[in-house]
């Protein structure tokens, strides 16, 4: 096992990333890491965001053998390049979701890597009714009805621990985050929907203005903040703790009427079960955008127990859910 001692060449595809944004910095500030490669498809220049540490290497997930040879020397792999949505067709997505993830992976392991850390998603758990108040990693992750980027989770999460399975020598990470806020993430692309950014903007410059009513939507949600994602991964990297799911989230758990009334609107309450036929409703339409899909989010409540990452990785978020949510509207907790 890579231990805290070690001195590490790190890898990580998608740097640049809302994610990567976030683990950057604590790499290039943390003497356990030497020398850190960053692995982009488009050109960028680390001198910029002051990583001195990282040299730049051009590759794009679905290409195997760019991956291997960027990989070379590495100790750890940490794999961040994800598409949500975009004007990109399904086809492409899961190319470069399931494909690209698999390919690194596998690239990972012929390269020697010892260490593999991937960001998956509380989406891995799907939304189901029987989920229980509390999902600790024992619960199943399984494929959403219709949530098509929390289907490729789920899918990507048994791909990997079966890869992992035939490879010994390379330990596997997964860390699932709920929603990621922070005063950096808002309409990011590696966490919220663009689609949902102008919406989410536009609720927040309302904040302190105008109390308008807005349904709530009677699904609790949690949250975690950009830098405690960041540490979490870094734990992952440089930690002794064992290889396995974490769950990761702030503290706390927040009501559809607190959500609304903290970006300063009125909440209205609506019957939980009628939302919830509608979200399923919705998210069923056969020919609708695959915006729609979304909606199934909100048909049951997603709610993790971080007690795992808390005592097997020493991780403890500075942020609660709440905190995380005014620290992203930039309000006074």
């Amino acid at each position: 096992m890579v231990g805290p001692e070690s001195n590490l060449t790190v890898a990580v595809t998608g740097p640049t990333g809302t994610f990567g944004f976030g683990l950057m910095p604590l790499l290039q500030a943390d003497e356990r890491i030497v020398s850190l490669v960053g692995i982009a498809r488009r050109p960028f220049d680390a001198s910029e965001h002051g990583w001195t540490k990282m040299t730049y290497r051009q590759g794009d997930v679905r290409d195997r053998a760019a991956l291997e040879s960027a990989f070379q020397g590495a100790d750890v792999v940490v794999h961040l390049a994800f598409m949500i949505t975009g004007a990109a067709s399904r086809e492409t997505i899961r190319r470069i979701n399931v494909e690209g993830t698999l390919n690194a992976f596998r690239a990972a392991a012929a390269a020697g890597v010892r260490r593999f850390v991937f960001a998956s998603s509380i989406a891995a758990y799907g939304f189901h009714r029987d989920n229980p108040i509390g999902m600790t990693e024992d619960w199943p992750a399984r494929p959403a009805a219709h949530l098509f980027y929390a289907q490729e989770k789920a899918e990507i999460e048994r791909l990997l621990e079966q890869e992992a399975a035939g490879h010994v020598g390379l330990e596997l990470y997964l860390l699932r985050p709920p929603i990621v806020l922070g005063p950096d993430v808002v309409g990011g692309k590696d966490v919220i929907p663009r689609p949902f950014a102008p919406i989410l903007r536009g609720l927040g410059a309302l904040v302190g203005r105008l109390p308008l009513p807005v349904i709530t939507l009677p699904v609790p949600i949690q949250f975690i903040h950009e830098d405690d994602v960041g540490q979490a991964l870094l734990l992952c990297i440089v930690g002794a703790g064992p290889p396995g799911v974490y769950n990761i989230t702030g503290d706390g758990v927040l009501s559809g009427a607190q959500l609304v009334r903290e970006l300063g609107l009125t909440p209205i309450p609506a019957p939980a079960r009628l939302v919830r036929i509608a979200a399923r409703g919705v998210a069923a339409l056969p020919f609708a955008p695959p915006l729609a899909g979304w909606a199934e989010a909100f048909s049951h409540p997603a709610i993790m127990d971080a007690g795992k990452a808390k005592q097997e990785l020493g991780w403890r978020p500075r942020y609660s859910s709440l905190e995380a949510l005014r620290d992203t509207l930039n309000r006074e907790s």
